[in-house]
């Protein structure tokens, strides 16, 4: 990536040479050559919310910034770049969208995340460290950018405007407000399950902000808890992928004596996984973990995967989360041990399961979703 200081060498996590998706796009470009042309003065507390790879702050670490992120992978990322460019790693201060927020920002840079709810949230957690005179600048794909995007700046920051487009980006500009007054954040928000779903009926869903389908119940979820095993007994089993966790704490309600361990490399996921699964009164056990799928659980140690893999690297369509998944799965699955998958029908994950695990069984499926077992031999 070049920048006003230089080019940086930059890759995703976790690195793959094979991988042709770059660690930064036009818009993270736009914004760094705004602050160098601009002389925007980068001192005090300079804070980078929604850095997708950790360009942004590799690219101002003499500026020591902190960066707030929901993804494990991005700081892994970050890390990694920073350790590539020489940079200590107590330059840059690393925050996850649960820990809590500096009490200053004299500079805030906003790369719009895919969810508006987001970036509500975060918003409004950053807004009381917010000063008269801090620079607030946003950045994102012009397909990223929307009126509702510009409305949330202005109605908790203050007055909002847009640049105009360069190679697909735009930057945005606020004004803090400090008289702005702010209604009460929302998030989490809670609802309650529908009857017939199995063991989670009339359930309580917890949701932090950007977790998938925060206020009801996605319908391939819902086709897929009305297919879980019904294994009994003492079982190790994975939600890969957890997002809320009602796939998970409905294994565990059905079945008590299950050890349930939620992965999910969404702090804002694993967040609302462990507040559905303590609202529902499991009465079994259950760990909560944030990483990189798989990894960290030791080779045949479990018995059972239940996955509903993403599809999307923010607005890229790719099936390398997926295949990383299902790999990581088959290694930590003991002989016998079974994954589950659901899918959307045209993405064809029966192909993959067979190509790893030499099997895939169709165990039920409608016009648009099939849920697809894999046996380890």
């Amino acid at each position: 990536m070049t920048t006003p200081w230089g080019d940086l060498a930059l890759t995703r996590f976790p690195e793959d040479p094979r991988e042709r998706l770059r660690a930064w796009d036009a818009s993270d470009e736009y914004l760094l050559r705004h602050l160098a042309e601009q002389e925007i003065p980068l001192s005090g507390t300079v804070v980078v919310v929604g850095d997708r790879w950790g360009a942004l702050v590799t690219a101002l670490a003499a500026h020591r910034p902190t960066q707030i992120t929901d993804s494990y992978l991005t700081q892994e990322a970050t890390r990694a770049n920073l350790a590539r460019h020489g940079v200590e790693p107590c330059t840059v201060r690393l925050l996850t969208t649960q820990d809590a927020p500096p009490d200053r920002v004299d500079v805030l840079l906003v790369r719009v995340p895919k969810s508006l709810a987001l970036l509500e949230d975060q918003l409004l957690r950053l807004a009381p460290a917010v000063r008269e005179g801090t620079v607030v600048v946003g950045t994102g794909m012009v397909k990223e950018i929307h009126t509702s995007t510009l409305q949330l700046f202005e109605r908790i920051l203050g007055p909002t405007r847009t640049s105009l487009a360069e190679r697909k980006a735009r930057l945005i500009f606020c004004t803090p407000e400090l008289s702005q007054e702010r209604a009460a954040n929302p998030w989490p928000y809670a609802y309650t399950l529908p009857d017939g779903i199995g063991a989670v009926s009339q359930g309580t869903v917890v949701n932090h902000a950007g977790v998938f389908c925060a206020d009801r119940l996605d319908i391939g979820t819902r086709f897929f808890l009305g297919h879980l095993p019904d294994g009994k007994g003492a079982q190790r089993v994975v939600d890969l992928g957890c997002g809320n966790g009602i796939v998970g704490t409905a294994v565990g309600l059905a079945n008590p004596e299950a050890e349930v361990l939620f992965v999910d490399e969404s702090f804002q996921a694993v967040a609302s996984a462990e507040a559905t699964y303590r609202a529902n009164g499991v009465p079994g056990h259950a760990e909560f973990r944030v990483g990189d799928g798989m990894a960290g659980v030791p080779a045949g140690s479990v018995d059972l995967v239940l996955n509903n893999p993403p599809f999307h690297s923010h607005q890229a369509t790719t099936d390398a989360t997926a295949w990383r998944m299902f790999t990581g799965a088959k290694r930590a699955l003991r002989p016998g041990g079974e994954l589950w998958v659901i899918g959307n029908r045209h993405l064809g994950y029966h192909v993959k399961l067979r190509r790893l695990f030499g099997n895939s069984e169709l165990v039920a499926g409608d016009p648009k979703f099939v849920v697809l077992r894999a046996v380890k031999r």
